[in-house]
């Protein structure tokens, strides 16, 4: 991919939802939420802080991600719906 986010931004591909509940019922797709849980693709440098230093981001490439419900901005690369957002919209990885 010929992508690259700048400073504190991340890449973010939608890791798709159960289809299924517990109790095994099929969810329809209208039914379905999108999901808050994403593979991060590409990640920024950092952030500068005021004396020149750049901060490393605390998330790497590959690293499975939960983000809030409204957070990024949807662009489509190579064809592929992804999410760009700030670090700082991601809540924590999951390990």
């Amino acid at each position: 991919m010929n992508f690259r986010p700048l400073h504190d931004r991340v890449l973010v591909r939608r890791v798709e939802a159960e289809e299924k509940t517990a109790g095994g019922i099929i969810i329809p797709d209208t039914a379905k939420e999108k999901p808050q849980e994403g593979e991060v693709i590409a990640a920024g440098t950092g952030i500068k802080s005021e004396d020149g230093k750049v901060t490393p981001l605390d998330v790497k490439a590959g690293d499975r991600i939960l983000f809030g419900k409204w957070s990024g901005t949807e662009v489509r690369v190579n064809g592929e719906d992804l999410l760009i957002m700030k670090e700082s919209d991601i809540l924590g990885i999951v390990g």
